[in-house]
């Protein structure tokens, strides 16, 4: 039985019945009753509500000026505070829409418009504020939408992702300056390669890290570019002159992110190529976090039968079964990450090429995917830093085991025996289970003296 008490709220098509405890009105609840698809669980994300706030916010300070005799100081003040409790996180229960709803993300735009009128009469004590005609004054979904979007990619990319990204980095450098004089074996193909230092191969991890926010960043000036003011088709329709480049000032003063309109507004409620190119950035990321979580549960596995070349924390019984095992489970949690990333990264770029004439109508599933995907692997990052990555310690006794049993240390030989003969050497080492130095002094190569004086692994790295 429901026992909720409504109140009657109309649109253009008529009267809704609506919770009476929640500031969306007709049009947020039509939305709610026939989309059924993910209901509580694939919510519109919360990054978007949140660049919603800062763009209406930005909106109603732009109007104000250029439009005066319509949105009063009154009105704008109350739309301000209003959008201020939305970016503070005050009203997310308020924003109850699916991401599966209308391509252009119109009901999700009506929730935040009707939202904000509610709570503004609410804070003016009298119905003054209307969510078309005030909230959503200048402005269409069809360039709101893809606005909020972009707003939301920048902030999750400048503000969660690459400063998750650099605290990795400092743990690996830190990880580099603590052994700087390990030798190892190398490994390519999966198969022994000649000697590396350990701070050498740490050294490759960060350095992809690196490169990743060095690739972030590139795709952050396309996303900074807002549709805001291209309207219902990139005309302007309804805007008045100079809104477009007044709400981007707006945006840039309200977030603390410079933002600036978009050059062709045709292009920007249609194509999506910005959000594609940053995620392919996102996905570099993924791609990079899987073999770096690879490598280190291979380098760990173990702890008798595997390489066992370093030590990760034991953070929790690895089996229901098995007493004593302990998994790599940290490296697990990113590597399948990873995989939701690629996924996501599949479904940005299909999304992406639907763009019909003037719009595309796959936006709420790309933002979905995108921010998903930004959230994840940030999370991921610090999780695996916390519990993994500052814990790593090398083994250094089993690293110089492997160096000194490596059979690719004959490669050091190559200029003084040349290669075939080096070839002989191994092969005779491998077969009958002996050393390079005495394959290679049996087979006539070298003396013991002139084989140590050629073959030094501190001189191969």
């Amino acid at each position: 039985m429901d026992n909720r008490e409504y109140r009657i709220e109309h649109d253009s098509m008529g009267e809704v019945k609506v919770p009476a405890d929640r500031y969306w009105g007709a049009q947020t609840e039509r939305s709610h009753e026939n989309f059924l698809i993910g209901v509580g669980i694939e919510t519109m994300p919360r990054e978007i509500i949140h660049a919603f706030g800062l763009l209406k916010k930005a909106a109603a300070l732009a109007n104000a000026e250029l439009r005066p005799e319509k949105m009063t100081e009154k009105k704008k003040q109350a739309i301000v505070q209003a959008a201020e409790e939305v970016t503070e996180g005050k009203l997310y229960d308020h924003f109850p829409l699916v991401v599966w709803q209308t391509g252009s993300g119109t009901q999700s735009n009506m929730n935040v418009n009707e939202v904000l009128a509610n709570r503004a009469n609410e804070i003016l004590g009298e119905r003054l504020v209307h969510p078309n005609d005030d909230i959503n004054m200048s402005q269409s979904s069809n360039d709101t939408f893809p606005t909020a979007m972009h707003i939301a990619a920048v902030l999750s990319l400048e503000e969660k992702l690459i400063p998750a990204v650099k605290v990795l980095i400092e743990t690996f450098k830190s990880l580099e300056e603590r052994y700087p004089d390990i030798i190892k074996s190398g490994r390519t193909h999966l198969q022994d390669a000649t000697p590396i230092k350990f701070c050498q191969e740490v050294s490759g991890w960060r350095a992809s890290l690196e490169r990743d926010i060095e690739l972030m960043e590139r795709a952050l000036p396309p996303l900074k570019e807002l549709a805001l003011g291209g309207t219902a088709v990139g005309t302007g329709l309804n805007a008045p002159k100079g809104f477009d480049v007044l709400v981007a000032k707006k945006v840039s003063e309200v977030s603390g992110t410079a933002f600036s309109t978009a050059s062709n507004k045709f292009h920007s409620l249609t194509s999506k190529d910005e959000i594609v190119f940053a995620h392919g950035a996102v996905k570099a990321l993924a791609a990079d976090m899987m073999k770096i979580a690879n490598d280190v549960r291979w380098l760990a596995s173990g702890p008798r039968l595997g390489l066992g070349e370093i030590r990760i924390p034991e953070n929790e019984p690895g089996s229901s079964i098995m007493p004593g095992k302990v998994n790599p489970t940290q490296c697990e949690a990113v590597t399948m990450v990873a995989v939701q990333v690629m996924g996501n990264d599949a479904t940005i770029g299909i999304a992406a090429s639907q763009g019909n004439f003037e719009l595309n109508v796959f936006m709420p599933v790309m933002a979905y995917n995108f921010l998903q995907s930004v959230r994840l692997l940030s999370e991921a990052i610090l999780s695996f830093n916390k519990n993994c990555a500052v814990g790593i310690t090398p083994i250094e006794e089993k690293m110089k085991y492997n160096v000194t049993n490596s059979l690719m240390l004959v490669t050091a030989l190559n200029p003084y025996i040349g290669y075939e003969n080096a070839a002989k050497t191994a092969k005779k080492a491998y077969a009958e289970n002996i050393t390079l130095k005495e394959a290679c002094v049996a087979l006539g190569f070298l003396t013991e003296e002139e084989f140590d004086r050629y073959l030094v692994p501190e001189n191969m790295v």
